[in-house]
């Protein structure tokens, strides 16, 4: 279990009217609590202990304790709404689970090694990322916090799919689930199309100048 920890209070006025007055008047952001075969629990969180939890991406991939009035549930953030452009949690929800509970969650990808990539650093290639996270499905016990992605040895032409990923034990990604025709590239190592018109209009140049041979 996580030792991540959200502070939440019930509350009894539902609806949009009632939502807009806590977030302006009290600075508490709504949210609600479901699953494992209980009642829907409404509650209220302080907006800035919301921002500050957040700013640790961890938080939405590990099994959270929410106090909610003193008593203590085994949650994970299944949705956040959040202000288009204001720094505002608009509202938050919560699963019930135990370690045991398979969810289906969207991970974040960390790719290392990029400067010393190969293809980037010995071939002048680009490294583009095509996706930033993926959904995986898996216990919740054994979630992963984020998936590495080593560029070291990928060199030009090298295109990473799904399907190339190292995952922990028990965990998959959702879409191979579906099939091998699902197995989308994550990210490529290219020269930049720019740089190889560069390259052969500096030559051509270089070709046109050369003195003739004699």
């Amino acid at each position: 279990m996580s030792n991540f920890e959200i502070q939440a209070e019930l509350r009894e006025l539902t609806g949009t009217s009632a939502s807009r007055r806590l977030r302006r008047e009290q600075g508490l952001t709504p949210g609600i609590v479901y699953g494992a075969g209980k009642e829907v629990a409404q509650v209220t969180m302080l907006l800035k202990d919301l921002n500050k939890s957040f700013e640790n991406e961890s938080m939405f991939s590990h099994i959270i304790k929410l106090n909610i009035a003193g008593k203590v549930e085994d949650v994970m953030i299944k949705d956040v709404q959040r202000h288009p452009f204001r720094p505002i949690v608009l509202h938050v929800d919560f699963l019930r689970v135990n370690n045991d509970t398979i969810i289906k969650q969207h991970i974040p990808l960390h790719f290392t090694n990029e400067e010393a990539c190969k293809g980037v650093k010995l071939q002048g290639g680009k490294i583009t990322h095509v996706v930033s996270d993926v959904e995986v499905i898996c216990a919740a016990g054994v979630l992963p916090e984020f998936i590495e992605v080593d560029m070291l040895d990928a060199e030009v032409g090298t295109i990473l799919h799904l399907s190339d990923l190292k995952l922990p034990e028990g965990v998959k990604i959702l879409a191979l689930t579906h099939g091998a025709d699902h197995d989308a590239s994550v990210v490529n190592v290219a020269i930049p199309k720019g740089a190889t018109e560069d390259d052969e209009a500096a030559a051509e140049s270089e070709g046109e100048a050369a003195p003739a041979a004699e």
